[in-house]
């Protein structure tokens, strides 16, 4: 690139989804708009339906830049590679939880996107399963306390739970004989007269217990409850009004609920089956928006191709707090090459130094930094949050205040 400088100014793009809050997201930056819409995430990244605006005297949006100078941004082995910027990093504020998931792997969603593409269905179709041709395996560190729902529970703990629900006990003899695929295609294609027959007396009884207070977060009871009372709804038949009771209520009980403390982390690989339900986090994945959902929410449900990715398999839970690199850097740890998430705890005052692989993103969370390349500086702080340093960059750092920063890049052996 004929700029000299390789540290900008990063402005990321809000998405207003439904289950968003309004706390995390205008704190950092206040200057964003959204009227009376939830601010459910900022996107930090160069996905090509919402790319970041990096600030170079003018605004450029960041997949234009990458594509007028690949090497130059990424730098050669991460442009040889991917050909693209290979992250996408996240803000989210989950005020209400999000539906059941699942991401499906590279080869398969390089076959489905091309299906979908065939098919003639818009990318911005509400109907759309598959918005690009890329795996999206993701890892998520908690800002605050945080809840989700992580993959299927050992067996012995699942008919433990089966057990403790006098409705859900004739499931027990299903799994025993069936497995984790059998049970939850059991559940995932009954007819829905079925699911209300099943699901009502549960909810008749824990409703109650919700709205007096007498649940708590570590129950899956409480989230059931607040998964009924939230994603209930009516559909209109030829005599009456049928009430339709969300299928994916099932899931809360079959799947790990965790909780993460602030600095914890988890990753969730293709096809391991998840939810978030409450709180904060930074989360990086790779540069795709491919999401198959199965209930516990507004939008597209089709539980069809969902099932078709699934890992029906216990989940090994691994939460981490990262491994501590150097100079003041702890990197968490994934399988997937497409990403590396690394946090700073800075105290006032104190110096690190960053020599960007890629094109690395910086994410402000906590207090503010003041960045130095040469006689080019920038600050970060509440406002101004996030930057980008291109390939090659090198920076020094000063903790103006205690501060949290995250650094978005590759996985090391990728750039070597």
């Amino acid at each position: 690139m004929k700029e000299a400088k390789r540290l900008f100014y990063l402005e990321g793009i809000l998405q207003n989804y439904t289950w968003g809050g309004r706390s995390l997201i205008p704190n950092l930056v206040p200057t964003l708009k959204s009227g009376d819409k939830p601010l459910a995430e900022y996107w930090l990244g160069a996905h090509q339906t919402a790319p970041s605006i990096v600030k170079i005297e003018k605004e450029y949006p960041l997949d234009q830049l990458i594509s007028s100078d690949k090497e130059g941004v990424l730098g050669k082995a991460v442009s040889k590679k991917f050909k693209r910027l290979p992250y996408l990093l996240k803000l989210l504020d989950v005020k209400d939880m999000l539906s059941i998931q699942v991401h499906p792997s590279k080869k398969e969603a390089e076959i489905e996107f091309a299906k979908e593409n065939a098919a003639g269905i818009p990318l911005n179709a509400a109907n759309r399963n598959y918005k690009d041709d890329n795996h999206k395996p993701e890892l998520m560190v908690a800002l605050n306390d945080f809840w989700l729902l992580h993959g299927f529970k050992q067996k012995e703990k699942l008919i433990q739970t089966l057990s403790s629900v006098p409705e859900l006990k004739y499931l027990i003899s299903i799994f025993e004989k069936s497995g984790y695929e059998g049970l939850y295609k059991t559940v995932m294609e009954m007819p829905q007269v079925e699911v209300n027959k099943l699901l009502q007396p549960l909810l008749d009884r824990i409703i109650p217990l919700y709205n007096a207070e007498n649940l708590n977060k570590s129950q899956e009871d409480f989230w059931v409850a607040r998964a009924a009372t939230t994603f209930g709804k009516k559909q209109a038949t030829r005599n009456e009004e049928q009430e339709i009771i969300d299928r994916g209520i099932f899931s809360i009980y079959f799947f790990n609920l965790l909780h993460l403390k602030k600095g914890e982390a988890i990753f969730q690989d293709a096809g391991v089956p998840h939810a978030y339900l409450e709180g904060h986090n930074v989360e990086i994945m790779a540069n795709s928006d491919n999401v198959l959902r199965g209930g516990l929410t507004n939008k597209h449900i089709d539980v069809n191709e969902l099932m078709k990715h699934i890992k029906f398999e216990a989940a090994k839970v691994e939460i981490q707090t990262g491994r501590p690199a150097h100079d003041k850097e702890l990197v968490f740890e994934t399988k997937a090459p497409d990403f590396q998430l690394s946090v700073f705890q800075l105290k006032e005052k104190d110096h690190i130094s960053i020599t960007a692989v890629t094109a690395e993103i910086l994410l402000l969370t906590e207090g503010s930094i003041k960045l130095n390349e040469g006689s080019n500086q920038i600050t970060l702080e509440k406002g101004h949050p996030a930057a980008i340093i291109f390939a090659g960059g090198k920076i020094q750092c000063t903790a103006l205040q205690n501060a949290t920063l995250f650094r978005a890049s590759v996985a090391l052996h990728i750039s070597e």
